[in-house]
């Protein structure tokens, strides 16, 4: 086990790891943290009350974040004619369609966002196996398959996201940086739980939210209270 160094023992020093924490003292406590010497990203980690291998259960969608994530997203389109010039204003990456199903068949997945135009999709499907383990396939539900791809790709480049829960009822998103500070982050993380609780299957019963965490990228979680941050609770 690797040691801590003297900055994560000061930051584990300033928090009690058994604690529950509202969210405005927990997106304090890490704003308070020494930092690495690059912008960190913050990072929330759910656990959701839900049976992940029921698929009237699946846990699944967009949310714009008011602030944007701080990151720059590469974004990938599918499209061709009309549909690729537009996407390629909109400021796309990549774009093309036989070329870039060859070159991800191949492995090739460079980027951080795959959006296609629905008349692309019988030939996207077949990347399942390659883009489906790294999240990145194309689906209707994630917004990322669309008739308007410059809309799309204008809209995860200003920061909209995609959550999605993984086979241990887990999500994981980057919900922005360090220095936004407080008050946008709160916005933000508020966005994203408002979202979470949206999309809340009407098969799941009991506690929805059963845990929630933040952390900055080098820093340790701080675990926050799930009460009041589920709808109706």
């Amino acid at each position: 086990m690797s040691k801590l160094s003297k900055k994560q023992k000061e930051n584990k020093a300033k928090f009690d790891k058994e604690k529950l924490y509202s969210l405005e003292e927990a997106v304090n406590l890490l704003c308070e943290m020494k930092r690495a010497k690059f912008n960190e990203s913050v990072d929330i980690h759910l656990r959701l009350g839900i049976d992940p291998k029921k698929a009237e259960q699946a846990v699944r969608g967009t949310v714009a974040l008011p602030n944007g994530t701080g990151k720059t997203i590469k974004a990938l389109v599918f499209a061709t004619g009309a549909d690729a010039d537009a996407a390629k204003e909109a400021g796309a990456d990549y774009v093309g369609f036989e070329d870039l199903v060859e070159k991800i068949k191949g492995g090739w997945t460079d980027f951080d966002i795959a959006i296609a135009a629905p008349a692309t999709m019988r030939e996207v499907g077949k990347l399942g196996k390659v883009l489906g383990p790294r999240g990145l396939m194309p689906a209707p539900k994630a917004g990322t398959v669309t008739p308007d791809v410059a809309k799309a790709v204008s809209e995860f480049k200003a920061g909209k996201v995609e959550f999605r829960a993984d086979k241990q009822a887990g999500i994981h998103c980057c919900v922005g940086k360090i220095d936004f500070g407080g008050e946008k982050l709160l916005e933000n993380i508020n966005s994203f739980l408002d979202a979470i609780n949206k999309a809340k299957p009407a098969a799941s019963k009991g506690t929805y939210l059963q845990k929630i965490s933040l952390s900055t990228t080098m820093g340790p979680g701080v675990h926050v209270d799930t009460r009041g941050a589920e709808k109706g609770a």
